[in-house]
């Protein structure tokens, strides 16, 4: 969890001292793009990667060799002297992520039992909600206290006692886990989803920037040509020694393959929720970055306290019914939030945001606990690294792609060359347009969900504790986890519990 919440605050906190970046190393604007657009890039290349190498080679090994990189990679940022060093440490630190965050699902799918998970994904939901807006805020609060003079350093610096605590406290207390059988890394497939996920990602997080080259599109279109290319090979290295780096057969597992659609296009809205509510404050209403931070944090507590009580309480009560109801009250928070921003205009206070951003977040809580839990649930577990690394992928593609919209639902109603006078109400606008294809976006998550399971495996009734045969059989404990294997044809079939 400390892993899982110091990478979601690294991506946030980066956007809040960027003007102070810019200012203190002299940076270009192409290099300031590249400190985020790098991060994002790296990242995602080599998630899938990383997941698999877990798979291979040990999920606590490839946890602690990404988390012990990602923390020096911290101190690199912090202590860069110029531009270049940063851009080129924000790269390794986007990798050594790619290494980690991975590893954090695989190790929950295979240390707990699947009645116990919802438990730990309950926690994980609150994590994502608190870093999703605690960035921004700490980002903000240590770059205005300026602390001994290093500017916007310690938003880097931050990571290392975390990174040690975190290295420290998982070498002594993960349990090491691998596929049963032996898997060999696939690097065919690891340079093919390397080389479709740049030719996809660049174009998106540079393409406005750079005024839509007519080279990005062909990039894009060329990325389309690459992922099928990955799929007939994968198909082929599956067949020839069942070590791919993609295991398409998840596909064939109902809950997977709906749970990743709804998961890239939740990804979609998030990545232009999250850019235009910042323009929105900031350059819109003028607001100072500490404000727009202090502003979130109703829709941050939202999320956290919903993300636990759905995967707690109300999934195991009401199944899928639990995340639709989440994708229809996100919307509402969004009708809602335009209807303030309308009526309200450039005078709007932080208080009477806090109604939408407060529905926007038990919709958001209630969704994104437990839709990794159904992914997951009836995933193999030694296929547990490859699933994780293509969750994390698709969210970050749908948030690449979001990122890409928003030069068109939100930037393309804002005019060139606004007096002054005029930028503000031109962003207010832009924001109310951009929400509603936010609204949008939550209305075909909540029809994608029809395809999810009515109950995640992990919730059919009749799993017995953890330790229940031991005592019956008066053994004494291996020092082994138990596990719970769930029927192929689930239906009305109880989980078996095996030694």
């Amino acid at each position: 969890m400390a892993a899982a919440f110091m990478d979601l605050v690294d991506v946030t906190i980066v956007n809040i001292a960027i003007p102070s970046i810019q200012r203190d190393a002299g940076a270009t604007f192409s290099q300031i793009q590249w400190i985020t657009a790098g991060y994002a890039l790296a990242f995602a290349a080599g998630l899938i990667t990383g997941g698999r190498l877990g798979d291979i080679h040990g999920r606590r090994r490839l946890f602690l060799i990404g988390i012990s990189g990602f923390t020096l990679a911290s101190a690199l940022c912090g202590f860069a002297v110029n531009p270049e060093m940063l851009v080129a440490s924000r790269i390794l630190q986007g990798s050594m992520a790619a290494m980690m965050v991975p590893q954090v699902l695989s190790i929950v799918h295979a240390t707990f039992p699947a009645h116990e998970r919802g438990k730990v994904f309950g926690l994980f939901g609150a994590i994502v909600g608190l870093g999703a807006v605690s960035g921004p805020l700490l980002g903000a609060l240590l770059t205005q206290w300026d602390l001994f003079g290093l500017q916007w350093r310690p938003i880097f610096l931050i990571n290392l006692p975390v990174g040690i605590a975190a290295f420290l406290l998982g070498r002594r207390y993960i349990e090491e886990s691998k596929a049963p059988k032996a898997l060999r890394l696939d690097l065919v497939g690891v340079a093919l989803v390397t080389l479709g996920l740049l030719m996809l990602l660049y174009p998106l997080t540079r393409g406005r920037e750079l005024g839509w080259p007519l080279w990005g599109h062909a990039l894009m279109a060329g990325a389309v040509v690459v992922f099928v290319a990955l799929v007939a090979y994968e198909k082929r290295k599956a067949a020839r020694d069942g070590s791919p780096l993609i295991e398409l057969s998840l596909f064939r597992v109902k809950s997977f393959a709906a749970g990743i659609a709804v998961q890239t296009v939740f990804g979609v809205g998030l990545g232009v929720f999250f850019l235009v509510w910042t323009l929105y404050m900031q350059i819109g209403l003028g607001w100072s970055a500490l404000r727009a931070g202090l502003t979130g944090v109703p829709f941050s507590i939202a999320v956290s306290t919903a993300a636990g009580l759905s995967v707690q309480k109300l999934v195991p009560r009401f199944g899928r019914k639990v995340l639709q109801a989440g994708a229809l009250v996100m919307a509402a928070g969004v009708l809602l939030y335009i209807g303030e921003a309308r009526h309200y205009g450039q005078s709007i206070a932080s208080w009477q945001m806090a109604l939408p951003l407060v529905v926007m977040g038990v919709g958001m809580g209630l969704i994104v606990a437990p839709l990794t839990d159904a992914v997951l649930s009836e995933v193999p577990q030694e296929h547990a690294g490859s699933a994780s690394g293509l969750i994390n992928t698709v969210q970050q593609m749908g948030n690449a792609l979001g990122l890409g919209l928003v030069s068109v639902v939100f930037f393309g109603e804002i005019g060139d060359r606004l007096p002054p006078a005029q930028v503000g109400p031109a962003f207010v606008h832009a924001f109310q347009h951009a929400l509603g294809w936010v609204a949008v976006v939550m209305a075909a998550i909540f029809l994608l969900m029809f395809a999810l399971p009515k109950r995640p495996a992990q919730h059919l009734e009749g799993a017995e504790p953890l330790d229940a045969p031991r005592r019956d059989q008066g053994a004494e404990p291996t020092g082994e986890p138990a596990r719970v294997e769930v029927p192929e044809q689930a239906g009305e079939a109880k989980p078996t519990l095996v030694s």
